[in-house]
């Protein structure tokens, strides 16, 4: 993981021991991080994506070793960017559907070698019941991701962007984005079923198998 402004190790393992996250090997620091933006919501309101979260938590290892299944999932749907064409977009506009929300930038080293993992990840699953989010936070016009996106061959992916870095300060306010890459899988409710700090192999057996398994819970019962 990238990040300017490092912590000790021992930091971040308090905060999520408090979150009730409890202990997992995370060998990066952290920036310091407190609010309260997006409360936690009621069982019924994020109950999908809890559902979804207890289905994927036995499938966590290897590759997605240090994913964080949520036990009390926070309401996401209202966290903002900017499509291609420069428009307004939230993750409300992906009600129905789970999202792996993504935040990467083209200074961050860990994120420019995931990226090709996640565009496999939406050609490969990407449909209308889940789609790979990755979200540029590099400062400025989006030339500078665009054309890192294209240098890499990344054609899968849609681009969007947050030239502000509001999707990263309202994250931080709930301790869900210590530095970049964070990850974060968003159920059809817009609640979290799960945040992955730094990089992971999203093209792994592993991840797809959680994915699947996450996804396969959010279905109507037949």
């Amino acid at each position: 993981m990238t990040n300017p402004t490092a912590k000790p190790k021992r930091h971040l393992h308090r905060i999520l021991m408090a979150g009730g996250a409890g202990l997992v090997a995370i060998t990066v620091g952290v920036y310091g991080i407190l609010g309260g933006y997006g409360n936690s919501q009621s069982a019924n309101s994020c109950a999908v994506s809890l559902a979804m979260a207890e289905n994927a938590a036995p499938h966590v290892g290897g590759e997605v070793a240090a994913f964080l299944p949520a036990e009390r999932p926070l309401d996401l749907s209202a966290l903002a960017f900017q499509n291609d064409k420069g428009e307004s977009r939230t993750l409300a506009g992906f009600s129905g559907r789970t999202v792996l929300l993504n935040l990467w930038a083209t200074w961050c080293g860990p994120c420019r070698k995931e990226m090709p993992a996640l565009d496999q990840l939406q050609a490969e699953r990407g449909g209308k019941d889940f789609e790979v989010v990755a979200v540029s936070v590099d400062r400025g016009s989006e030339e500078k991701p665009k054309a890192f996106l294209e240098e890499m061959g990344i054609h899968t992916l849609a681009f969007r962007h947050d030239p502000s870095n509001q999707i990263i300060a309202d994250l931080r306010k709930v301790a869900k984005a210590p530095g970049l890459p964070t990850t974060i899988l968003v159920g059809p409710d817009g609640c979290e079923v799960g945040t992955m700090y730094g990089p992971a192999e999203w093209a792994s057996g592993e991840a797809k198998g959680l994915i699947d398994k996450a996804v396969e819970a959010a279905r109507p019962a037949s």
